[in-house]
């Protein structure tokens, strides 16, 4: 069932794009504020609604979520991915872990999706990346995504996080930040 099948708090998961990203599904994380784990989980859920479209004002970039404190599913959640903090504040070690997790799957999708693009642009003509060979333009929008499955990290307003200064601004500006997980298809 992938990583964290012994729960987050009884060992460190290491970050690595298999645990994240498997079968259309993954796991990502709202950074919120919140005074309460219970307000977190409430706040969490509505930037997770908006991600997949259920916010009348918001485009889906997501089929549906599932949070980890969700029972009623085979497929997801704590099905697929086992125990998940339902929310964890950020200072706190689950915390830490979740947001390494999160951080370190943006960024290394990021870098999968760059390293694509500058091999793209050294062994393909102009015609060829128009045409999408190796599927070159797909990996030009993927460096350039602000949400969606090369994005790990939202914050509250549903915003992807998609550099480490916009993380550590987020991570500056709140005393009360709590880490929210789900588990998206798409």
């Amino acid at each position: 069932m992938g990583a964290g099948a012994a729960g987050v708090s009884e060992q460190r998961l290491p970050v690595r794009r298999r645990f994240e990203v498997f079968e259309m599904h993954m796991v990502i994380y709202a950074l919120v504020e919140a005074s309460t784990e219970d307000e977190a989980l409430s706040t969490g859920k509505t930037v997770f609604d908006r991600l997949v479209g259920a916010d009348p004002h918001a485009s889906a970039v997501f089929d549906y979520h599932v949070t980890f404190d969700e029972e009623d599913t085979s497929v997801a959640g704590k099905a697929r991915w086992g125990e998940l903090p339902t929310a964890a504040p950020v200072d706190s070690d689950d915390g830490q872990d979740l947001l390494e997790r999160g951080w370190g799957a943006t960024k290394e999708e990021f870098e999968r999706n760059l390293d694509r693009v500058r091999e793209a642009l050294d062994e393909l003509s102009d015609e060829e990346i128009m045409r999408d060979e190796d599927l070159a333009r797909h990996a030009f929008h993927q460096v350039g995504a602000y949400d969606g499955p090369t994005i790990f990290l939202y914050n509250e307003y549903a915003n992807g996080i998609r550099h480490r200064e916009q993380l550590d601004r987020v991570l500056e500006e709140s005393e009360d930040l709590w880490i929210v997980p789900a588990d998206v298809h798409f």
